[in-house]
């Protein structure tokens, strides 16, 4: 059985504030059944780990609660994010431009090593 969910943000467009509610909603629900849950955000999903970027942007409008409260609710429940290196370069940002739930940045290689190499893990994509 698996005990670990990957999901990997790399076809979703922060500035279709209407397709990011799922993923991290079921990052939530994951984590809260006691499943390890990694986010990595990669190509234009990676604008998200950018502190200022998420809390400008809402699933819903009108809705009080903005897509970075998706984020923090996940992260309380337990689940990890992760930024792809190459969105350091390609949206100018540092490490200390990171939000505080990111908990670090990976590369191509960790994610292709924990598809391909962790039997336990089960992968998301959006």
């Amino acid at each position: 059985m698996a005990n670990k969910l990957l999901i990997v943000m790399v076809n979703t467009d922060p500035r279709n504030g209407e397709e990011l509610g799922a993923p991290f909603f079921q990052a939530t629900v994951a984590a809260a059944m006691d499943y390890q849950v990694e986010v990595i955000c990669t190509a234009t999903s990676g604008r998200l780990m950018k502190k200022g970027v998420a809390e400008k942007l809402f699933v819903k409008e009108g809705s009080p609660k903005s897509v970075y409260d998706f984020i923090k609710d996940a992260h309380e429940a337990g689940a990890k994010f992760l930024c792809c290196s190459p969105n350091l370069d390609l949206f100018d940002m540092t490490e200390d431009d990171l939000i505080p739930e990111c908990s670090g940045i990976v590369g191509g290689a960790y994610l292709i090593e924990q598809v391909m190499e962790d039997e336990g893990t089960k992968v998301l994509t959006y």
